[in-house]
């Protein structure tokens, strides 16, 4: 719809020969202070293309297979190298946005601040109960609330029940993600 996929995960995405080869050297070259970074090339790649002018697209009627994690460890080094590379490639998709859909650089935004408004919303539930020894309710009705709305319109955009399944995606990412996820920040480097 709007020409521009953020990220064409790299086992899923097709390129366009011509296309990759006129950003060869760039994406061969990838920097991130001044050293060679071995993570996020998928979502580097397609802001590379978006910035040269080429429309990457979600093709749903595509069939591709990939490896997924297979443990938790396994599962959560992935999770750190993804959340540095939307960290680090945030600033660098930037200057492409304006050209771009106004929903995707609402996308961009919502990637990382929907994240720090759920870190802050724990945070402050934690504190509360911390403090005062009261459960925090209210924040957990607002988390639960959003989670439901969330996977309500996955499952309805999809025709299928099982994306409210989604929303025990929350708790993993309140326990285990945001740790992580804070961690990524601290370690760009």
């Amino acid at each position: 719809r709007f020409g521009a996929v953020m990220c064409c995960c790299g086992p899923c995405a097709m390129y366009r020969r011509s296309a990759m080869l006129s950003l060869l050297d760039q994406y061969e070259t990838q920097l991130y202070r001044g050293k060679p970074s071995d993570f996020g090339e998928d979502r580097h790649l397609t802001i590379l293309m978006l910035s040269a002018g080429f429309r990457t697209e979600y093709v749903p009627s595509a069939i591709a297979a990939t490896v997924v994690p297979d443990t938790m460890g396994v599962y959560l080094r992935q999770q750190l190298r993804w959340a540095r590379s939307t960290f680090r490639d945030t600033l660098l998709v930037l200057p492409v946005l304006p050209g771009l859909d106004r929903y995707l650089t609402l996308d961009a935004i919502g990637q990382n601040v929907g994240l720090l408004l759920l870190a802050l919303s724990v945070l402050t539930g934690i504190g509360q109960f911390a403090l005062t020894a009261t459960v925090p309710w209210w924040t957990i009705l607002v988390i639960g609330s959003m989670t439901l709305v969330r996977c309500s319109v996955a499952a309805y955009r999809a025709r299928e029940l099982r994306f409210l399944g989604f929303a025990l995606h929350t708790l993993l990412n309140i326990f285990l993600l945001i740790p992580l996820k804070a961690y990524a920040l601290c370690t760009l480097s």
